[in-house]
Protein backbone atom coordinates (compact mmCIF):
# COMPACT_ATOMS: atom_id res chain seq x y z
CA UNK A 1 0.00 0.00 0.00
CA UNK A 2 1.42 3.35 -0.99
CA UNK A 3 1.26 6.19 1.53
CA UNK A 4 0.45 9.68 0.27
CA UNK A 5 3.14 11.10 2.56
CA UNK A 6 6.50 11.78 0.95
CA UNK A 7 8.37 12.23 4.21
CA UNK A 8 8.17 10.72 7.71
CA UNK A 9 9.74 12.65 10.56
CA UNK A 10 10.22 11.41 14.12
CA UNK A 11 11.00 13.87 16.92
CA UNK A 12 12.49 12.53 20.13
CA UNK A 13 11.08 15.20 22.47
CA UNK A 14 12.15 16.67 25.82
CA UNK A 15 10.34 18.31 28.71
CA UNK A 16 13.53 19.42 30.46
CA UNK A 17 13.83 22.86 31.96
CA UNK A 18 15.83 25.46 30.07
CA UNK A 19 15.88 26.66 26.49
CA UNK A 20 18.27 24.26 24.69
CA UNK A 21 17.82 20.50 24.97
CA UNK A 22 20.31 17.71 24.27
CA UNK A 23 17.40 15.26 24.52
CA UNK A 24 15.71 16.47 21.33
CA UNK A 25 16.64 14.61 18.14
CA UNK A 26 14.91 14.79 14.74
CA UNK A 27 15.14 12.20 11.96
CA UNK A 28 13.54 12.01 8.53
CA UNK A 29 12.81 9.00 6.32
CA UNK A 30 11.87 10.25 2.86
CA UNK A 31 10.52 8.04 0.05
CA UNK A 32 12.91 5.08 -0.28
CA UNK A 33 15.94 6.92 1.08
CA UNK A 34 18.06 6.17 4.11
CA UNK A 35 16.78 7.87 7.23
CA UNK A 36 18.85 10.90 8.19
CA UNK A 37 19.28 13.14 11.18
CA UNK A 38 18.20 16.76 10.92
CA UNK A 39 20.99 19.02 12.22
CA UNK A 40 22.86 16.32 14.18
CA UNK A 41 24.71 17.76 17.15
CA UNK A 42 22.45 20.80 17.34
CA UNK A 43 20.79 21.52 20.69
CA UNK A 44 17.23 22.36 19.69
CA UNK A 45 14.83 24.56 21.59
CA UNK A 46 11.19 23.49 21.65
CA UNK A 47 10.08 26.75 20.04
CA UNK A 48 12.66 26.22 17.31
CA UNK A 49 11.25 22.74 16.62
CA UNK A 50 7.73 24.18 16.30
CA UNK A 51 8.90 26.88 13.86
CA UNK A 52 10.94 24.37 11.83
CA UNK A 53 7.99 21.98 11.64
CA UNK A 54 5.62 24.62 10.27
CA UNK A 55 8.14 25.60 7.58
CA UNK A 56 8.83 21.99 6.58
CA UNK A 57 5.13 21.06 6.58
CA UNK A 58 4.50 23.57 3.82
CA UNK A 59 7.21 22.12 1.54
CA UNK A 60 5.96 18.54 1.07
CA UNK A 61 3.34 16.14 2.52
CA UNK A 62 5.04 15.04 5.74
CA UNK A 63 3.89 12.96 8.69
CA UNK A 64 5.51 14.34 11.85
CA UNK A 65 5.60 12.13 14.96
CA UNK A 66 6.22 13.35 18.53
CA UNK A 67 6.92 10.94 21.38
CA UNK A 68 4.73 12.44 24.08
CA UNK A 69 1.09 12.01 25.12
CA UNK A 70 -1.11 14.49 23.27
CA UNK A 71 -3.58 14.54 26.19
CA UNK A 72 -3.93 12.99 29.63
CA UNK A 73 -6.41 10.15 30.15
CA UNK A 74 -10.00 11.23 30.67
CA UNK A 75 -12.24 8.28 29.74
CA UNK A 76 -11.17 6.37 32.86
CA UNK A 77 -12.25 9.09 35.33
CA UNK A 78 -14.29 11.58 33.32
CA UNK A 79 -11.88 14.49 33.97
CA UNK A 80 -8.26 15.33 33.24
CA UNK A 81 -7.75 16.89 36.69
CA UNK A 82 -10.56 15.64 38.94
CA UNK A 83 -12.09 18.08 41.43
CA UNK A 84 -10.56 21.10 39.70
CA UNK A 85 -12.94 23.82 38.52
CA UNK A 86 -12.73 25.29 35.03
CA UNK A 87 -10.65 22.52 33.43
CA UNK A 88 -11.76 21.71 29.85
CA UNK A 89 -12.78 18.20 28.83
CA UNK A 90 -11.44 18.11 25.27
CA UNK A 91 -7.82 18.04 24.18
CA UNK A 92 -7.70 21.19 22.08
CA UNK A 93 -9.15 23.39 24.83
CA UNK A 94 -6.94 21.63 27.38
CA UNK A 95 -3.81 22.56 25.38
CA UNK A 96 -4.85 26.20 25.67
CA UNK A 97 -5.54 25.74 29.38
CA UNK A 98 -2.07 24.26 29.98
CA UNK A 99 -0.42 27.05 28.00
CA UNK A 100 -2.28 29.72 29.98
CA UNK A 101 -1.21 28.20 33.31
CA UNK A 102 2.52 27.91 32.57
CA UNK A 103 5.19 30.49 33.29
CA UNK A 104 8.14 28.51 31.91
CA UNK A 105 10.55 29.47 29.13
CA UNK A 106 10.60 27.69 25.77
CA UNK A 107 7.16 26.05 26.04
CA UNK A 108 8.17 24.30 29.25
CA UNK A 109 5.49 23.03 31.61
CA UNK A 110 7.27 22.35 34.91
CA UNK A 111 5.28 25.10 36.64
CA UNK A 112 2.01 23.42 35.64
CA UNK A 113 3.08 20.18 37.32
CA UNK A 114 5.02 21.60 40.25
CA UNK A 115 2.80 24.54 41.21
CA UNK A 116 -0.48 25.05 39.34
CA UNK A 117 -1.78 21.49 39.71
CA UNK A 118 0.78 19.86 41.98
CA UNK A 119 -1.56 17.39 43.72
CA UNK A 120 -2.28 15.47 40.52
CA UNK A 121 1.33 14.49 39.80
CA UNK A 122 3.62 11.97 41.42
CA UNK A 123 7.06 13.32 42.31
CA UNK A 124 8.06 10.81 44.98
CA UNK A 125 7.12 8.75 47.98
CA UNK A 126 5.96 11.80 49.92
CA UNK A 127 3.01 12.04 47.53
CA UNK A 128 1.68 8.64 48.62
CA UNK A 129 1.23 5.42 46.69
CA UNK A 130 2.51 5.76 43.12
CA UNK A 131 -0.11 3.36 41.78
CA UNK A 132 -2.82 5.86 42.74
CA UNK A 133 -1.43 8.27 40.12
CA UNK A 134 -1.04 5.74 37.31
CA UNK A 135 -4.00 6.43 35.02
CA UNK A 136 -3.92 5.49 31.35
CA UNK A 137 -5.68 6.28 28.10
CA UNK A 138 -7.66 3.83 26.02
CA UNK A 139 -4.91 3.49 23.40
CA UNK A 140 -2.38 2.76 26.15
CA UNK A 141 -4.60 -0.01 27.49
CA UNK A 142 -4.97 -1.44 23.98
CA UNK A 143 -1.20 -1.37 23.46
CA UNK A 144 -0.59 -3.08 26.79
CA UNK A 145 -3.11 -5.80 25.92
CA UNK A 146 -0.96 -6.47 22.84
CA UNK A 147 2.20 -6.73 24.95
CA UNK A 148 3.36 -3.20 24.18
CA UNK A 149 4.57 -2.40 27.73
CA UNK A 150 3.31 1.18 28.01
CA UNK A 151 4.04 1.66 31.71
CA UNK A 152 4.48 5.43 32.10
CA UNK A 153 1.50 7.65 32.92
CA UNK A 154 1.07 11.32 32.05
CA UNK A 155 0.81 11.95 35.80
CA UNK A 156 4.16 10.33 36.61
CA UNK A 157 6.72 13.12 37.03
CA UNK A 158 9.70 11.33 38.58
CA UNK A 159 12.57 9.28 37.22
CA UNK A 160 14.18 8.73 33.84
CA UNK A 161 11.11 6.98 32.41
CA UNK A 162 8.60 9.68 33.39
CA UNK A 163 6.65 11.30 30.56
CA UNK A 164 4.70 14.05 32.37
CA UNK A 165 7.11 16.94 31.77
CA UNK A 166 7.61 16.11 28.09
CA UNK A 167 3.88 15.57 27.52
CA UNK A 168 2.68 18.81 29.08
CA UNK A 169 5.43 20.78 27.35
CA UNK A 170 4.30 19.06 24.18
CA UNK A 171 0.72 20.17 24.76
CA UNK A 172 1.94 23.77 24.80
CA UNK A 173 3.71 23.11 21.50
CA UNK A 174 0.54 21.61 20.00
CA UNK A 175 -1.36 24.72 21.05
CA UNK A 176 1.27 26.86 19.30
CA UNK A 177 0.95 25.00 15.97
CA UNK A 178 -2.76 24.16 16.25
CA UNK A 179 -4.02 26.44 13.48
CA UNK A 180 -1.08 25.75 11.16
CA UNK A 181 -1.17 21.96 10.59
CA UNK A 182 -3.58 19.04 11.10
CA UNK A 183 -3.08 17.23 14.42
CA UNK A 184 -4.41 13.66 14.22
CA UNK A 185 -6.76 12.34 15.54
CA UNK A 186 -8.04 15.56 17.11
CA UNK A 187 -8.32 16.63 13.46
CA UNK A 188 -9.35 14.18 10.73
CA UNK A 189 -6.48 13.14 8.51
CA UNK A 190 -6.50 15.65 5.63
CA UNK A 191 -6.69 14.46 2.04
CA UNK A 192 -3.45 16.25 1.24
CA UNK A 193 -0.68 18.15 2.99
CA UNK A 194 1.09 17.37 6.24
CA UNK A 195 -0.06 16.13 9.64
CA UNK A 196 1.22 15.59 13.18
CA UNK A 197 0.75 12.36 15.13
CA UNK A 198 1.74 10.97 18.51
CA UNK A 199 4.32 8.18 18.48
CA UNK A 200 5.72 5.71 20.98
CA UNK A 201 9.26 4.73 20.03
CA UNK A 202 9.08 1.35 21.78
CA UNK A 203 6.55 0.16 19.17
CA UNK A 204 9.08 0.53 16.37
CA UNK A 205 11.98 -0.78 18.42
CA UNK A 206 9.86 -3.88 19.07
CA UNK A 207 8.90 -4.12 15.37
CA UNK A 208 12.61 -4.04 14.56
CA UNK A 209 13.23 -7.00 16.84
CA UNK A 210 14.94 -5.06 19.61
CA UNK A 211 14.47 -5.94 23.26
CA UNK A 212 14.10 -2.36 24.44
CA UNK A 213 17.72 -1.71 25.38
CA UNK A 214 19.20 1.60 24.23
CA UNK A 215 20.79 1.55 20.78
CA UNK A 216 24.14 3.33 20.71
CA UNK A 217 26.04 1.70 17.85
CA UNK A 218 25.80 2.07 14.08
CA UNK A 219 25.84 -1.68 13.55
CA UNK A 220 22.86 -2.33 15.84
CA UNK A 221 21.04 0.69 14.46
CA UNK A 222 21.43 -0.49 10.88
CA UNK A 223 20.31 -4.02 11.76
CA UNK A 224 17.14 -2.50 13.19
CA UNK A 225 16.61 -0.36 10.10
CA UNK A 226 17.06 -3.39 7.84
CA UNK A 227 14.36 -5.21 9.83
CA UNK A 228 12.05 -2.27 9.09
CA UNK A 229 12.74 -2.45 5.34
CA UNK A 230 15.00 0.58 5.38
CA UNK A 231 18.45 1.28 3.95
CA UNK A 232 21.14 1.96 6.56
CA UNK A 233 21.65 5.40 8.07
CA UNK A 234 24.76 7.19 6.75
CA UNK A 235 26.23 8.21 10.10
CA UNK A 236 29.84 9.23 10.57
CA UNK A 237 29.83 8.68 14.33
CA UNK A 238 28.17 6.34 16.78
CA UNK A 239 24.63 7.55 17.56
CA UNK A 240 23.31 8.40 21.00
CA UNK A 241 20.06 6.77 22.10
CA UNK A 242 17.94 9.85 21.23
CA UNK A 243 19.26 9.82 17.67
CA UNK A 244 18.75 6.07 17.32
CA UNK A 245 15.19 6.31 18.63
CA UNK A 246 14.40 9.03 16.10
CA UNK A 247 16.01 7.22 13.14
CA UNK A 248 14.38 3.87 13.90
CA UNK A 249 11.01 5.48 14.53
CA UNK A 250 11.06 7.52 11.31
CA UNK A 251 11.76 4.32 9.34
CA UNK A 252 9.13 2.47 11.35
CA UNK A 253 6.49 5.13 10.72
CA UNK A 254 7.19 4.89 6.99
CA UNK A 255 6.82 1.11 7.00
CA UNK A 256 3.69 1.17 9.18
CA UNK A 257 1.91 3.78 7.02
CA UNK A 258 2.60 1.70 3.92
CA UNK A 259 1.68 -1.73 5.26
CA UNK A 260 -1.13 -1.21 7.80
CA UNK A 261 -4.53 -0.50 6.21
CA UNK A 262 -5.95 0.64 9.55
CA UNK A 263 -3.05 2.96 10.39
CA UNK A 264 -5.39 5.96 10.62
CA UNK A 265 -8.56 4.03 11.45
CA UNK A 266 -7.62 1.83 14.42
CA UNK A 267 -10.36 -0.23 16.06
CA UNK A 268 -11.34 1.42 19.31
CA UNK A 269 -10.77 5.00 18.19
CA UNK A 270 -14.15 6.71 18.54
CA UNK A 271 -14.89 10.38 17.78
CA UNK A 272 -15.15 11.07 21.53
CA UNK A 273 -11.74 9.50 22.22
CA UNK A 274 -10.23 11.38 19.27
CA UNK A 275 -11.41 14.71 20.70
CA UNK A 276 -10.45 14.02 24.31
CA UNK A 277 -7.55 11.55 24.63
CA UNK A 278 -6.17 11.11 21.16
CA UNK A 279 -4.41 7.99 19.94
CA UNK A 280 -0.87 6.75 19.32
CA UNK A 281 0.04 6.21 15.68
CA UNK A 282 1.20 2.60 15.52
CA UNK A 283 -1.47 1.15 17.83
CA UNK A 284 -4.21 -0.78 16.01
Amino acid sequence: MRSRFISFVAIDWSGAKGTRHKGIAIAEARCESSPRLIRPGHNWSREEVADWLVREAAKRPTLFGFDFSFAPPIVERGEYLPEEAGVPTNAREFWAYVDAHCSDDDLGAASFLETAHRKHFYFGIADGVKADFMHFRQCDARLNAQGGRKTASAYDAIGAAQVAKASFAGMRMLHAIDDKIAIWPMDPLPDDGSAVVEIYTRIYLRNAGLSGAKVRSRSELNRALKALGSPPAPLRAEPNDHQSDALITAAGMRQFARTEPNAFAPPGLTPAIARSEGWTFGVV
